[in-house]
């Protein structure tokens, strides 16, 4: 069997921006219980077919999907295992077999949703050169996948610090790929506008700052969907911060404080 990647369940890989999936050289057989397990493949054993590959995808986006439920209704650190299986339906043996450890899960969450952002918006950048329309794109594709995913949203925000090593590692890693990939974005529509030239770390950070906490107060029945709601951000963002142009703000007349008293009684 060829060597898993770090944090995936034995067996299988991150495919790109499709998930997890069965390594090639793994098939998946059923027990007597009717759970799908993996062996490896002998030479005169059938290739996996695309219904069970089908059906084990399936089987550990069901999995991440309710751990990131439980993570973000009781916290990394108050969730256990017994929590995973009850609201999962998988039992106890089920889900070490997956993953032996809480911090798998949550690697795997938080691993499986930038590869799908990152995936995602290689394919939407795919022969724009304009900075702005770059910018813009950047921002449908953040929030359009996090207003689609707000369980991941919230753990991916609260619990980032909680990843040991070597998890800890690689995640950052993806994280400094699409910092990278914004900042540069921003670098080269600052090189297209005139004005004072913006520090790009503050400028992407408070970029994403006001994307990441859209799930805090984004309710779908009165505010803009995905689409609308990125030409708001990317409306604000480009209008206020991207051309440089800071104006001085003028600080309201002191009252002085025999004044006080008066403006006190006519205002109340």
């Amino acid at each position: 069997m060829g060597h898993s990647q770090p944090g995936v369940p034995s067996g299988f890989v991150l495919d790109g921006g499709r998930g997890i999936t069965p390594q090639k050289n793994d098939i998946l057989t059923t027990t007597s219980a009717g759970a799908n397990v993996l062996n490896e493949r002998s030479t005169d054993m059938p290739r996996i077919t695309p219904t069970t590959q089908r059906d084990s995808q399936e089987k550990l986006r069901h999995i991440l999907s309710h751990a990131a439920r439980v993570f973000s209704e009781k916290g990394f650190e108050g969730a256990s295992i017994r929590d995973l299986s009850r609201s999962s339906g998988v039992s106890l043996s089920g889900l070490y077999y997956y993953f032996e450890s809480k911090q798998k899960l949550l690697y795997l969450i938080q691993i499986t949703a930038f590869r799908s952002i990152l995936c995602s918006l290689d394919e939407r950048l795919q022969g724009i050169e304009n900075p702005e329309s770059r910018l813009r794109i950047l921002i449908h594709n953040h929030v359009d996948y996090f207003l689609r995913h707000p369980v991941e949203m919230k753990v991916m925000a609260h619990e980032e610090d909680a990843l040991d090593e070597p998890y800890r590692a690689e995640s950052r890693a993806i994280k400094r790929r699409y910092y990278q990939i914004a900042c540069q974005i921003f670098d080269d529509l600052q090189a297209q506008r005139s004005g004072r030239r913006l520090n790009p770390r503050v400028a992407v950070l408070s970029l994403f700052g006001m994307m990441n906490w859209v799930y805090k107060w984004h309710n779908p029945k009165v505010d803009p969907q995905a689409e609308a709601l990125g030409e708001v951000i990317a409306g604000i963002f480009l209008n206020g911060v991207a051309d440089g142009q800071i104006r001085t703000r003028q600080r309201p007349t002191a009252i002085k404080r025999e004044q006080a008293p008066a403006r006190i009684r006519a205002a109340g």
